[in-house]
């Protein structure tokens, strides 16, 4: 309700000198100076400094009620939506609990990895990665730690021994699996180690001497190795994966099935790199008669190296939602920066402006 003029304290029969002067709100009165109110009659400076006072303190107060029954309608409203949206959560889950999966569900599965010695090396959540004592918070920016994005039946995923595994599980079941290296990170082979002479190696690796236990990328072929011992002037560079040979322990569980379109395309983006806090950037337009899809990129991916991941983007989409999906572009926008003016430009503008002073006096 908006203050009225009777509602300012200590203004009392005061109220038709003010109103008679012009002042008829609340506003008006709080605006006014002294000199204005002690001009009129009966009213003094200290009176006038009073009232005036009176009135900012009734419009503070009523802009503060405004501002709190404001914020109160928007927490509301935002309770509102949090409360459909766990309401819309506890329906699906109740849809899907007991369910057996099916071959082309897209889903999402917790995991929980470790080696066949017991270390995890792996998890789902960053309160998982901080309890194992592997929480890295570079890891964290980049949204390492979410639960796996999975096509049911579908290799290329997660290794052939969870691939199998999934596809005989329920929703919301735990299951504990043990994978034998065939069917997770392949057996050690003694092909992929090679031995590589220490001054070969430093051409190989930008003038830069070998450390055990680095990474080495040879340029040739792409293979990626560990350095893992240096024996009579030969660099040993071991290219099998640091799980290859081992059997490796996973807890399993099937926590949700994706099924809007756009939460589907979302779920590929997380899964070739893209951070979650990040994916909303990514702008799409999706096109029903040609089925292609146009992203826009954001301005803050737009200097990096995304040929690969766009590639890869574009190939899961034409790949898993073929149906649906034909062409996939990448739109990339470089707004016009302001052009700075250049002393040069500056002495050029003065001289047109003084040559057109010239010919307006002729």
């Amino acid at each position: 309700m908006t203050p009225t003029l009777e509602d300012v304290k200590g203004l009392g029969t005061k109220i038709t000198t003010i109103k008679e002067a012009g002042i008829d709100s609340v506003e008006k009165l709080a605006n006014a100076s002294v000199d204005d109110l002690s001009n009129l009659k009966g009213i003094g400076e200290a009176t006038a400094e009073k009232i005036i006072n009176s009135a900012k303190e009734l419009l503070d107060s009523e802009n503060i009620s405004d501002e709190s029954e404001t914020k109160t309608s928007k927490d509301t409203e935002t309770d509102k939506k949090l409360q459909e949206e766990l309401k819309k959560l506890e329906e699906k889950r109740k849809k899907l609990a007991g369910k057996k999966v099916e071959k082309g569900d897209f889903v999402l599965v917790n995991t929980t990895a470790k080696t066949q010695k017991g270390k995890i090396f792996k998890v789902s959540s960053e309160e998982d990665a901080k309890k194992a004592g592997i929480y890295d918070e570079q890891d964290a920016r980049q949204g390492y730690y979410t639960p796996d994005f999975v096509i049911v039946g579908k290799p290329g995923f997660l290794n052939e021994g969870l691939t199998e595994t999934i596809e005989t599980m329920n929703f919301f079941e735990k299951k504990s699996v043990r994978i034998p290296p065939n069917k997770a990170f392949g057996k050690r082979e003694p092909s992929k180690i090679e031995r590589i002479g220490i001054a070969k190696f430093k051409k190989m690796n930008e003038g830069k001497m070998p450390e055990i236990g680095k990474e080495f990328v040879k340029k040739s072929t792409g293979q990626r190795g560990t350095i893992t011992n240096i024996v009579q002037g030969k660099v040993i560079v071991d290219y099998n994966h640091p799980l290859a040979g081992q059997n490796v322990d996973y807890n399993l569980e099937i926590i949700d099935r994706i099924e809007g379109f756009e939460e589907k395309i979302e779920y590929f983006l997380i899964n070739k790199g893209i951070p979650k806090d990040n994916v909303k950037d990514f702008n799409f337009k999706y096109n029903k008669d040609d089925k292609s899809v146009e992203f826009t990129i954001p301005k803050m991916f737009l200097f990096q190296n995304l040929t690969y991941m766009k590639f890869g983007i574009a190939m899961d989409l034409q790949t898993h939602m073929s149906e649906e999906i034909n062409d996939v572009k990448f739109v990339e926008i470089f707004e016009k920066m302001p052009v700075q003016t250049t002393p040069m430009d500056s002495v050029a503008q003065k001289v047109d402006e003084f040559n057109k002073e010239i010919e307006n006096k002729e």
